[in-house]
């Protein structure tokens, strides 16, 4: 069984042909609108698993925070959330932050005329800016601007940001590794949609391609942010040392795995389909992330620890809602692989085979899976 490593170092219609590309940026959106598997009906347990650190990062802006010094110069801070979707989880998050700094800054400034605020809500250049701005909160303590765009390259000017939120979006890899859609790669992913129970070779693909993304982010906002400004960071993590498969998310995606290839043998779809498609999804350790900030040099680490993302959620994990949430964060992507009816089909069959080990998604779920990163800019 292989571990997460640790070192951060088309297809034509009766399955005659495969035009093999990894799954590029304008894909990896969420579900737009206000449908049934939209994002913004669909997002709740990623803002529970948010919430469960809003007290920490609180503590951080409080107590690493030099907001007085930051708005020497002028009365407006600038905070940009990058993959903000298309809400309603941007907005309680900016929210909140603002609310911190507004209160740090009453600490420190107690006579200084109040703070003004811009807020920059970047995403893909795919994803439903409009769903987003006709969902602004009616009243807002900030002005708003939309950056679409990959946060794995520059997004703003030279020292114009003071304050990066990023949540659960990191884990989305910026493309896959080649080496997977390789049939004479040793990283051949045969018959899986991930790395979940794969060989070393697979494991250690995915893990590249997550050091280079991050140090390519990290370059990025080291350039935007002001010298003493914070970056924060919510993110899928797990324990060093801990077998991937154990997560309650590796067990969905070995089950969607499964289902495709079920529907393979049945000839509702092609193996070549399941062969050629892979999740752009990397899990990391603690270990990985202090390593590579540490590799980028601009950054102190104020805070980097694992907590329990399910602590917020009341009574067992609801595996229908769950399924739904995944659609809403995954199915622009899935469609541009698969037909809608497959889909249909596939997010049916996973939902009976999660039912069926519903204890061990329990399990995985209330393990300590998320990882809370913040950093100061040197």
């Amino acid at each position: 069984m292989a571990k997460v490593a640790h070192d951060p170092s088309s297809l034509i219609d009766g399955g005659e042909t495969i035009s093999v590309r990894p799954v590029p940026d304008s894909s990896l959106h969420v579900n737009g609108g206000d449908g049934p598997y939209s994002y913004t009906r669909n997002s709740y347990y990623q803002r529970l698993a948010a919430n469960v650190v809003q007290k920490k990062i609180n503590g951080a802006i409080t107590m690493k925070l030099d907001v007085e010094k930051l708005s020497s110069g002028s009365n407006t801070i600038f905070v940009a959330d990058l993959g903000c979707a298309v809400g309603p989880n941007t907005f309680d998050a900016m929210q909140d932050v603002l609310e911190f700094i507004k209160q740090k800054y009453k600490l420190q400034c107690p006579k200084s005329k109040m703070l003004e605020f811009l807020v920059f809500f970047n995403d893909q250049p795919s994803n439903d800016f409009n769903a987003l701005f006709m969902s602004f909160p009616q009243e807002r303590p900030y002005f708003a601007a939309g950056v679409p765009g990959s946060f794995h390259q520059r997004l703003f000017p030279e020292s114009s940001i003071h304050l990066v939120h990023c949540s659960y979006a990191l884990h989305w890899l910026s493309k896959l590794p080649q080496e997977l859609l390789d049939k004479n790669s040793l990283a051949w992913n045969k018959g899986r949609v991930h790395y979940t129970n794969a060989p070393d070779e697979v494991v250690k693909a995915y893990a590249s391609q997550f050091a280079k993304d991050m140090l390519d982010f990290l370059d990025a906002r080291a350039k935007e942010l002001v010298i003493g400004g914070m970056m924060i960071m919510i993110m899928p993590g797990m324990p060093d040392g801990m077998p991937y498969s154990q997560l309650a998310a590796s067990l969905m995606y070995d089950f969607m795995a499964s289902c495709f290839m079920d529907m393979a043998n049945e000839g509702l779809i092609s193996e070549d389909q399941v062969d050629s498609f892979n999740l752009p999804i990397y899990t990391p350790s603690a270990e990985e992330m202090t390593a590579l900030v540490a590799r980028n040099g601009h950054f102190s680490i104020e805070s980097l620890e694992l907590t329990n993302p399910a602590s917020l959620v009341d009574g067992p994990v609801d595996i229908k809602a769950w399924v739904i949430h995944v659609r809403a964060a995954m199915e622009g992507m899935l469609t541009k692989h698969f037909t809608g009816d497959s889909i249909d089909e596939m997010f049916e069959r996973l939902t009976q085979k999660l039912l069926k080990f519903s204890e061990q998604v329990e399990s995985g779920y209330k393990e300590r899976t998320q990882l809370l990163v913040v950093l100061i800019r040197k």
